[in-house]
């Protein structure tokens, strides 16, 4: 009796831990996509894009805890090679570009197999003659669309911005205009309303104008047409204008003041961007939505 008394308890036993097995208790589990940061962080560039590069990737570890995703940053643009990116769905440009050919070489490889990625603000500038020449004519021209970059507003200011697509994945919970955070808008060289392969998300509402407060009277835009964000439906990939914090540069003092994340509806199209991103499948069709 005894020992099938202990022959039982065993099989209890081991049913027990089956169920466990069965149900997911045995493991926890893991982030259900991988993202990484690039930025340089170069006061160089202008020490507004240094306080967005802090406050981003505080943003995007705090909301990957909140939504089930990991976030890893790097200054390390050698870091951009096939090896890996493999671990990662999403590649965020903060505020810059790679420079080097292998760099680029791979970030091409990497959209053109699938990946997600999504850029902000200086991430897409180029101007010849600068310390950023327009030298990459796939990314510039190809894959962003803009080409070199043409102007700006400033002061950085909020702007009305309205909603272009109301059906992508990114701007689904967003109304047809709301207030963004302070930024300073740029434009571009070429108008991205042309190219069939960009599909322009947002752009400035015209109840924004005049927008910028100068104070030289080329950076106060009274009229005309600026897209924001927008997406090249050959790939995975979304592009903010977004990224550049006003600073006290007159008083000497280099304060934050504003923050890129104080606006809700801008922090949730931003969100479900990359949620778009890193849910789709990498090697999938692409530009599908």
């Amino acid at each position: 009796m005894k020992t099938a008394h202990y022959f039982f308890k065993l099989y209890v036993c081991a049913l027990f831990v089956q169920i466990l097995l069965g149900v997911g208790w045995a493991q926890p589990k893991g982030p259900s996509f991988q993202v990484i940061g690039f930025y340089s962080g170069n006061l160089r560039n202008d020490r507004a894009h240094v306080s967005f590069v802090n406050e981003a990737n505080k943003w995007f570890r705090e909301m990957g805890l909140t939504h089930g995703f990991r976030y890893d940053s790097t200054q390390n643009w050698n870091n951009l090679n096939d090896s890996f990116l493999r671990s990662y769905q999403v590649v965020i440009f903060l505020d810059s570009r790679p420079d080097s050919p292998s760099q680029r070489r791979a970030f091409q490889h990497y959209m053109e197999e699938g990946g997600g990625w999504m850029g902000f603000h200086f991430a897409g500038f180029s101007l010849t003659p600068s310390e950023v020449p327009a030298n990459w004519n796939w990314y510039h021209n190809e894959f962003l669309g803009s080409g070199q970059w043409e102007g700006n507003t400033w002061r950085p200011v909020s702007a009305t911005l309205r909603v272009e697509n109301q059906h992508h994945m990114a701007t689904l919970h967003l109304p047809p205009t709301f207030r963004s955070a302070p930024s300073e808008w740029y434009k571009w060289e070429h108008d991205l309303r042309h190219n069939p392969d960009i599909q322009i998300l947002l752009s400035v509402d015209s109840s924004s104008f005049p927008l910028g407060t100068g104070p030289k009277p080329h950076e106060i835009w009274h009229s005309g047409y600026y897209p924001i964000v927008w997406t090249n439906t050959n790939y995975r990939m979304i592009y903010f204008n977004m990224g550049h914090n006003d600073i006290d540069y007159e008083g000497g003092s280099f304060r934050e003041l504003s923050s890129s994340f104080s606006s809700e509806y801008q922090n949730t199209l931003i969100l479900d961007a990359l949620l778009w991103l890193g849910k789709g499948k990498k090697g999938s069709v692409r530009g599908a939505h």
